[in-house]
């Protein structure tokens, strides 16, 4: 698996700890966090990840205000997303759509199924464009 840079926006340390150890360590990716929307919306535009693992329920800014100015941004306009939520219905999922997200994992998760869900994301948003 080729090495990434994945951007962890969530609120919860709890999440954001298991999401580091199961990229970082156990598939060797470059991982950054942020505790919440608008410091992850500055690292990503800063250091401008391959991918960002986003919680949709947050306070202060939620993930699809995230996603919308993510979106704005030139730097930042085709990075792709990953939605980690416990919000699985077809309609939230169809509103995201249009934002450019790159796949969704429902929460509960599976640590150890993370990488590769994450990469079939990255090889899909690939593929688009190429």
């Amino acid at each position: 698996m080729l090495s990434h840079h994945v951007l962890i926006v969530d609120d919860e340390a709890n999440i954001r700890e298991i999401l580091q150890a199961c990229l970082g360590d156990v598939a060797g990716w470059q991982v950054s966090a942020a505790a919440s929307g608008p410091e992850g919306l500055t690292k990503a535009i800063a250091e401008r990840p391959d991918a960002i693992v986003l919680d949709l329920m947050m306070p202060e800014m939620d993930g699809i205000a995230f996603l919308r100015r993510l979106r704005m941004h030139p730097e930042t306009e085709t990075i792709p997303v990953v939605i980690l939520t416990a919000k699985t219905y077809l309609v939230e999922l169809g509103q995201l759509d249009h934002l450019g997200v790159a796949g969704a994992i429902a929460k509960p998760f599976n640590p150890l199924e993370l990488p590769t869900q994450i990469a079939r994301a990255l090889q899909w948003h690939a593929a688009i464009d190429a």
